[in-house]
């Protein structure tokens, strides 16, 4: 890390080293967590859930102690390919494929169902959004003044 916040930020955004994830590992609605349960599902003899093993080993007790508000379970499922599900306060879920990823890759994942705030994703009918549309319809390149 550097002399200052401002220059982390800056280094990180330049693809530096650094993640922005580094800096938004603050993820809550009005200061509580939205992530309340983390189910890793895996295989144990599965070829594809190799890197999940190898995660639940090595990296997960540190995932775990680092988010105390946070209840992770491990589940296994045979035969099946490995997958995270992160189960919000809001009743709502998000299930991660994890399949022949490497530790790091399913961390990331992890930190990913962590921060998110468990919304679900909306598609806009339009691309201009305002609260107060115009009477006289909305300015296009072809109109002759």
């Amino acid at each position: 890390m550097f002399d200052t916040p401002l220059t982390d930020l800056l280094l990180a955004y330049a693809g530096f080293e650094y993640s922005i994830f580094d800096y938004c590992d603050t993820m809550s609605q009005r200061g509580v967590w939205q992530l309340k349960k983390l189910v890793v599902s895996y295989c144990n003899w599965g070829g594809s859930s190799r890197g999940v093993r190898e995660f639940m080993e090595s990296k997960l007790p540190a995932f775990k102690e680092s988010n105390p508000q946070l209840e992770v379970e491990t589940k296994h499922i045979g035969g099946q390919h490995p997958h995270l599900e992160g189960i919000y306060r809001n009743k709502n879920e998000r299930t991660v494929c994890v399949r022949n990823m490497t530790p790091e890759e399913v961390l990331e994942c992890a930190t990913k169902l962590r921060n998110s705030l468990g919304r679900k994703v909306v598609k806009l009918k339009t691309r201009h959004v305002t609260k107060h549309p115009s009477v006289q319809g909305t300015w296009t390149t072809a109109l002759k003044l």
